[in-house]
């Protein structure tokens, strides 16, 4: 399914508009770019901003080009109904300069973090309408999951480890049985009259993953209690046998994106984008894309250091555990967008796709984000 569907008119969504920055390509859909571009798909189909109100800006400003550019990127990055939620942004750094109450910062900054996550998914799929199938897959595969990966990072920097892990369990836990079981009932009572069926070769694929992904946790957990329990040496043991086993996995998640976008590329590839045609339009120019990526990955970054600072002043002021928070609220929060649109694309019987944005970002948390916070 195209993420952008062509219609009669100008239209900025199919990329009138943009005569400078306009550029059609034809490129394979792999699982990480499926993903990535079924949230911006789902989101992009409405806009804050009244068609035909920007249609009447963007006429005036045709004889400025700066105007014209400008307009086209707020029309990009307004374009969904989840930009209502931006405002949240600014309050929230607010509400930290004037220290409210940590708790309203902790709303405020998973409230901003919702159209964060879903646009930084449009940027990077806009970037690899440029940079090609590979590089592009590439990018996608790796800002899939930016949101679950920065709060990561600043959780092990501030030292709470417990936050670090229930958050990325969270995040696995969340994909793996809220989206995907939710994904494949809304599917089947949507669908009664009808099969439904996806590809046995990608879920092999992801099957495998996860296994490793599991047993490579499993792994550092049995030496240190099968050698003597909690003794300093074997402490420090297992620590060392822990990065070893992160060695691995990031190894295994290499050759894993050299395979699905070099190697076996058509056993990634959706049997229905073929029929329907994979060719498509930047609706946005390389850097205007290239900087909103930028400011947006460090507002996301901003705002998850806000999280994680006020998530133990949240849990003592809501009376609710840090551990169900991490585990329950901030991955819900975080993949919200995604959440969204396996469902809508169960709801439409294209199971693949639909598995893909569940089992995929599950995947690329087990293998990849969990390795690099070891």
């Amino acid at each position: 399914m195209d993420s952008f569907q062509q219609d009669e008119g100008p239209d900025l969504e199919n990329g009138d508009g943009c005569e400078n920055n306009e550029i059609t390509i034809v490129i394979p859909h792999t699982l990480h770019n499926i993903s990535s571009s079924s949230s911006s798909s789902s989101s992009s189909s409405s806009s804050v901003i009244p068609k035909d109100s920007y249609q009447k800006l963007l006429h005036s400003g045709g004889h400025f080009p700066v105007l014209r550019q400008v307009l086209n990127d707020l029309r990009v990055l307004l374009g969904t109904k989840l930009a209502l939620l931006f405002p949240a942004i600014p309050l929230a750094i607010l509400a930290n300069f004037f220290d409210f109450g940590r708790a309203w910062i902790f709303v405020l900054s998973l409230l901003g973090l919702i159209p964060l996550a879903e646009r930084i998914s449009f940027l990077t799929e806009q970037i690899a309408y440029f940079t090609g199938p590979t590089v592009g897959g590439l990018i996608n595969a790796t800002c899939g999951n930016a949101t679950e990966l920065i709060i990561a990072i600043f959780a092990l920097r501030q030292n709470k480890v417990q936050v670090l892990k229930y958050s990325l369990l969270g995040s696995i836990l969340s994909n793996l049985l809220l989206v995907l079981g939710t994904s494949l009932i809304c599917g089947g009572l949507a669908n009664l009259s009808k099969d439904q069926t996806f590809d046995r070769k990608q879920a092999d694929i992801n099957l495998v993953l996860l296994l490793l992904g599991l047993q490579c946790q499993m792994l550092p957990l049995m030496f240190r209690y099968g050698g003597g329990g909690g003794s300093d040496h074997w402490a420090h043991q297992s620590l060392r046998f822990s990065r070893a086993i992160s060695a691995i996995m990031l190894l295994a998640y290499v050759a894993y994106i050299i395979f699905q976008l070099k190697t076996h590329r058509q056993l990634f590839e959706s049997q229905d984008q073929e029929d329907k045609g994979n060719e498509e339009k930047a609706v946005i120019g390389f850097w205007s894309a290239f900087g909103w990526l930028v400011v947006m990955t460090t507002i996301t970054a901003l705002l998850s250091e806000y999280v994680i600072s006020t998530i133990e002043a949240a849990s003592s002021s809501w009376g609710i555990s840090i551990s169900f928070i991490s585990i329950i609220v901030l991955p819900i929060v975080g993949n919200a967008t995604e959440h969204a649109a396996s469902i809508i694309y169960a709801f439409k019987n294209e199971l693949d796709i639909s598995l893909g944005v569940a089992i995929g970002s599950t995947t690329q948390i087990s293998i990849f984000v969990v390795s690099l916070n070891n």
